[in-house]
């Protein structure tokens, strides 16, 4: 046994025996060798493991201290401290490897541009083209174009969620919202809750911020686990979540409203924020869409993110944050990084939102989305054995496929780029040190011979690969 280990066991006993209370400091490192006599690198290993197991927890620069409930084993079984991200390698890979126009894109995160770009938005950025007050950069500063914000509030109000222009910012896509919002409400060191498997930007920005990550594991039957959730704010001390909530990414599930309703009443009693990560919120395929974490923020501590990306075009990069009274925060920073969101563009949209053109666009691109999605469940429910599980949900364009434990995701994206096939491996979405067994499929293209043959190519391996 490790000298770091013995130390780590010896500690466990005493905080288990209840010779340190909940939220009781413990001796900081330089006491703590003195004491034990180990070098303080034993020590650093020693309460690291102890905060791995949810015993203990630290503060920047105030030390490490005893956790809440430090004799329930529930915590170290449902939630996970991420101490060290490392993604942003893995990200960049893959994106590289899967942008070449001979790839079938089964792996992209966008719909097929096919779907977007409406011919009513080219038509309107081809009149706004015409006139120079379109190109004028001091509108478009932050908090970005008065219309469009004007118009996004409006779409909060219909839902019933009081908005005023001010209270949004306009941003360079989703994942520049999500960035803002998590540099407005953290530092380096701070705590903050994710889902288990997420987009994997979530994993990106935390690795950038220096963050430490508890995950929760999804629930097999709502998407958020409450149980799990309780027990990460009452151990660990979160400052932040991000999550995702409707049409989740990578899965697909979309959280109740009951479930969302027992999660703001926690925040609020725990006072933590949440950053909702909402890009998908318009791409439901029934009747009514799905309400936000906003609606049910009665102390304003959510962060609402959304874009426009997936639902008109990736080319547009034009999204926004709800920060409320966050908003010059917000503005802050985006003066020192990206400055401001290309002002045609805003100029553009606005003038496109203001009619019904959108609404019309997104019934046809959810109806088209929703057929698509459906075909692909049936085609591949029909050629994969019951050993494959394929989690489908009524929203979005995202199949997530449960591989055989024996089946490496990772292996199965390197063979399918040799056949210029691309898919999204679990390793893109949840711990580096978990082995990947699940794949992320884009269904928004059509079947045509090309994509069928494709996936034929790809039933064909992983079901030789799990015999």
């Amino acid at each position: 046994m490790y000298k770091s280990e013995q130390l780590a066991l010896s500690l466990k006993h005493l905080i288990e025996s209840g010779a340190w209370k909940a939220n009781e400091k413990l001796p900081s490192l330089r006491q703590q060798a003195e004491i034990s006599g180990f070098s303080l690198i034993t020590v650093m290993n020693a309460y690291q493991e102890l905060e791995a197991q949810g015993l203990i927890y630290s503060k920047e620069k105030l030390g490490y201290f005893i956790a809440e409930d430090p004799n329930s084993l529930e915590i170290a079984k449902t939630v996970i401290l991420n101490e060290k991200i490392e993604i942003n390698s893995t990200v960049f890979r893959y994106l590289k490897s899967i942008q070449s126009e001979n790839i079938v894109p089964f792996g992209i995160a966008f719909p097929d541009s096919q779907l977007l770009y409406s011919t009513k938005l080219m038509q309107t950025l081809a009149q706004r083209a015409k006139h120079r007050q379109s190109y004028e950069q001091v509108p478009s500063l932050p908090p970005g174009n008065l219309e469009l914000r004007k118009l996004i509030a409006q779409r909060y109000c219909m839902q019933g969620i009081p908005t005023d222009p001010s209270d949004i910012v306009i941003t360079s896509g989703g994942l520049d919202a999500l960035n803002l919002a998590l540099q407005t409400l953290t530092q380096p060191g701070d705590y903050i809750l994710l889902q288990e498997t997420i987009f994997y930007g979530a994993w990106q920005a935390t690795e950038h911020l220096g963050l430490k990550v508890i995950t929760i594991p999804e629930h097999p039957e709502h998407g958020l686990d409450l149980d799990a959730f309780k027990n990460a704010i009452s151990n660990y001390p979160i400052k932040v979540c991000l999550l995702m909530l409707n049409s989740h990414n990578p899965i697909g599930f979309t959280v109740s409203d009951e479930i969302k309703l027992q999660l703001a009443k926690l925040l609020q009693e725990h006072h933590i924020y949440l950053i909702e990560d909402d890009v998908y919120e318009e791409l439901y395929f029934d009747h009514k869409k799905p309400l936000s974490m906003k609606y049910f923020d009665q102390q304003n501590l959510v962060f609402h993110c959304s874009s426009f990306s997936k639902t008109l075009g990736a080319g547009f990069r034009i999204g926004w944050v709800y920060a409320g009274k966050f908003s010059e925060n917000i503005q802050h920073l985006q003066l020192m990084s990206t400055l401001s969101v290309n002002s045609f563009i805003q100029n553009a949209l606005a003038d496109y939102l203001s009619h019904r053109y959108y609404e019309k666009h997104l019934k046809t691109l959810r109806n088209t989305l929703k057929r698509l999605k459906n075909q692909y469940y049936q085609y591949l429910s029909k050629h994969l054995p019951e050993t494959f599980k394929i989690h489908y949900y009524p929203s979005g364009y995202f199949l997530w496929i449960s591989l055989p434990e024996r089946i490496n995701s990772n292996v199965v994206y390197h063979e399918m780029l040799l056949h210029q096939i691309g898919v999204a491996s679990g390793a893109l979405f949840y711990r580096s040190d978990k082995t990947p067994h699940h794949l992320r499929i884009n269904c928004s293209f059509e079947l045509t011979e090309r994509t069928q043959q494709a996936l034929d190519q790809l039933i064909q391996y992983i079901v030789s690969e799990s015999d």
